[in-house]
């Protein structure tokens, strides 16, 4: 599966979802990985968290390199360019930042990886597509002021493509608030990778859950 950034960008938008996850057991991560996959989420956010994430997320990219190409890994939670640097040395596809750094745009720019830094302003926003970032987060999503923020963004900034994580929950009411406010696709943790099915190591709901919250967007978006 090509890789390059035009094309990640476009699998992203085209998923809808993009789950968020992380896990400290390299087993447990590849096996949600896939399932997310399977489901039809193969653009996944690893979240930089906890002692050694980086090794953990270069077994898990390793691994998936031979055992399903088509998956794409990104990181999430990255606030600095030398952080950056490592996981895309480690097989990142695309990066997305909790904060705008102008350092981290650079790396990624440089290497032509995907940067979704997080905004809370029309300024930051502004600023992050000055530094060519063409996804840019809202985060956190309920916090800066959920739809309404996006709408009121893109009244004056049209060419704004905005991907929220934080608030979003994987449920027609909220998606459609969301979607229907403007997003190209939203960030989605815990609410999606639930600790229930986590605990009780049952992929095939977590693939269940993903598949139905992909197919969901996709009606979503037909009905807009």
């Amino acid at each position: 599966m090509n890789k390059d950034r035009m094309s990640v960008l476009a699998a992203m938008m085209e998923q809808g979802v993009i789950p968020v996850f992380y896990h400290p057991d390299v087993e447990v991560c590849q096996k949600v990985i896939q399932a997310c996959a399977n489901g039809g989420a193969k653009c996944i956010e690893f979240t930089n968290r906890g002692d050694f994430a980086s090794h953990v997320f270069f077994e898990v990219t390793r691994h998936f390199a031979k055992a399903d190409a088509s998956v794409i890994m990104g990181v999430g939670s990255i606030v600095d360019a030398p952080t950056a640097g490592i996981y895309i040395a480690n097989g990142a596809k695309f990066i997305v930042g909790p904060i705008l750094n102008a350092d981290v745009a650079k790396v990624c720019n440089r290497r032509c990886i995907p940067y979704s830094p997080g905004c809370g302003s029309a300024s930051e926003i502004s600023y992050a597509h000055e530094l060519g970032c063409e996804i840019v987060k809202v985060f956190p999503g309920s916090s800066v002021g959920g739809p309404e923020f996006v709408k009121n963004v893109l009244g004056p900034m049209p060419w704004t493509r905005i991907m929220p994580t934080g608030g979003v929950e994987p449920t027609e009411e909220s998606l459609r608030k969301w979607y229907g406010a403007g997003i190209v696709a939203c960030g989605i943790g815990s609410n999606l990778i639930t600790k229930e099915l986590l605990a009780k190591a049952d992929y095939a709901g977590i693939e269940a859950r993903v598949r139905d919250t992909v197919k969901l967007i996709k009606t979503i978006r037909q009905k807009n």
